[in-house]
């Protein structure tokens, strides 16, 4: 019989095949349960049998012993490039640290940063760093501050391409905006809009979601930038087509002061406020971050269905938190799960997720089941699907397999507790989507992710470099990004 490490990345077994292990969290009628000594029957793309021992013919069965058999993490929030987010967290303001666009750069014309290949090979690196951390559905996001303008249709076809090469379930949608911020020599940040670019981009967008209807992996989503980077007449035509289309809508927003203040200042009210007013607020919408969202923005996100995305790993980095987990989750609010930055890693983010709420609530206030279910379930239920983000009978055969005898997790308690107290998805051994072996022991179906790393660290490098010719006085990188302690270089 075939043995686990036997088995090709990339492929399903064939027939009717079997993974067993000391647990297994089960999707039950009855609700979710965790299973002892249980088993999962897979046949092509679907959960057979998700319980205790089964008794019919198995063309393989696989023995993953001290591990845990779980839904695959659904990502409504995937970091999807190189992430520049890192350098702002000990280098601040960010109108002098290259994270909005100095005058000067705009009057000699931004342009596109990384060439069409760097774009590609961002998309398929940060791909496989998802399936490594057992995230099995995503929705991709990437910063659009060294880009022209707004992503394109030829990079999210490769990028469609790659994630069925990879196996990868996605939502994807290139970003589109029709504004953004600029700071002048006074270190004075104001709005500019150019209406008609982000008409286009939507129209581009749309073009692109039609033509990914029907795909296996691959599912449309409109994706607007962020809230202050949009106008009313874009954000009616685009809930306006998401209705069409009928897919999910990114945006970003209630996020941050920057974003507060500017969207006060031209609209008088806050983001959840105005999208309100003009009718933009449905069960569609997916809002990341919700940070600074007052109990009237909560109060329209849960009359209107909204789903929170909640990254806490990246909110955390820049001191905020969502105020709170616990509090939405009596609203009514459905929380789902996103990274949004480096690492990707949505064990980490739960951890996190489940101290900044205890932080806010005390102790009692949210436990490690509830942090797991807005990963998975809450995920799926925002994207309008029962078939992921659960480990059922007729489910989608997207699995993640933890390691529940890795030497740092010890003492091993309840394994889903013992998971996000261990806070990191480095205990991944192996990632499930569709039914085919997408990730094995660090190793990911058609990407060497040993010799991508060295790639992308020197493309990051590249990108780095170039900052000064975005940033506020165009210094020297040096002075941009200080080392944290003074440096001495050796021969």
């Amino acid at each position: 019989m075939m043995q686990w490490d036997d088995l090709p990345l990339g492929k399903r077994p064939e027939g009717r095949w079997a993974l067993t292990a000391d647990w297994i969290i089960a999707d039950t009628p009855s609700g979710r349960r965790l299973v002892q000594g249980g088993e999962v029957i897979i046949e092509n793309d679907r959960v057979l049998h998700v319980g205790t021992r089964f008794d019919g013919a198995v063309s393989a069965r696989f023995d993953m012993g001290a591990a845990l058999i779980a839904p695959g993490f659904v990502d409504l929030d995937a970091l999807s490039d190189l992430d520049t987010t890192l350098l702002a967290h000990d280098n601040w303001p960010s109108e002098h640290k290259g994270r909005v666009w100095p005058q000067s750069y705009v009057d000699r014309g931004p342009y596109e940063m990384y060439d069409a290949e760097e774009l590609a090979f961002q998309k398929r690196f940060a791909f496989g760093q998802l399936l490594l951390n057992g995230i099995t559905s995503a929705a991709p996001i990437a910063s659009l501050f060294y880009r022209e303008w707004g992503e394109t249709v030829d990079e999210f076809t490769a990028a469609a391409d790659a994630a069925e090469a990879l196996g990868l379930r996605v939502w994807l949608g290139p970003a589109y905006r029709a504004g953004g911020m600029v700071v002048d020599d006074t270190a004075t940040m104001r709005a500019v809009f150019d209406e008609p670019r982000g008409l286009h981009g939507l129209q581009q967008a749309i073009g692109f979601a039609e033509r990914m209807q029907g795909r296996v992996l691959v599912s449309p989503m409109l994706a607007p930038d962020r809230v202050e980077t949009c106008t009313e007449v874009l954000l009616k035509r685009t809930m306006s087509a998401a209705q069409d289309l009928a897919c999910p809508v990114r945006l970003h927003m209630a996020q941050g002061q920057m974003e507060l203040q500017t969207v006060q200042a031209l609209h008088g009210k806050s983001a959840p406020e105005w999208l309100d007013d003009l009718g933009c607020l449905s069960d569609r919408l997916l809002a990341p971050h919700a940070t600074v969202a007052t109990d009237d923005d909560l109060a329209r996100y849960a009359a209107n269905g909204v789903t929170v995305v909640h990254c806490p790993l990246v909110s955390a980095r820049h001191g905020g938190a969502l105020r709170s987990f616990a509090k939405l989750k009596a609203m009514g609010i459905n929380v789902a799960m996103g990274t949004d930055t480096a690492p990707p890693d949505m064990v980490l983010n739960m951890a996190v997720g489940m101290m900044a709420c205890r932080l806010m609530d005390g102790h009692t206030s949210v436990n490690s089941g509830e942090m797991f279910d807005a990963a998975t379930l809450n995920g799926a239920r925002a994207l309008g699907r029962d078939d992921i983000g659960v480990l059922r009978v007729g489910g989608k055969a997207d699995i993640a397999i933890f390691d529940m005898n890795d030497p740092a997790m010890a003492p091993r308690i309840d394994p889903v507790q013992t998971l996000v107290l261990g806070a990191t998805g480095r205990v991944t051994r192996a990632t499930i989507v569709d039914g085919r072996l997408s990730m094995r022991d660090g190793e990911v179906a058609g990407i060497d992710m040993k010799t991508a790393r060295t790639r992308a660290q020197t493309q990051f490098d590249g990108l780095v470099s170039r900052y000064p010719e975005r940033t506020l006085g165009h210094p020297p990188g040096q002075d941009i990004f200080p080392p944290t302690f003074p440096l001495i270089k050796g021969a």
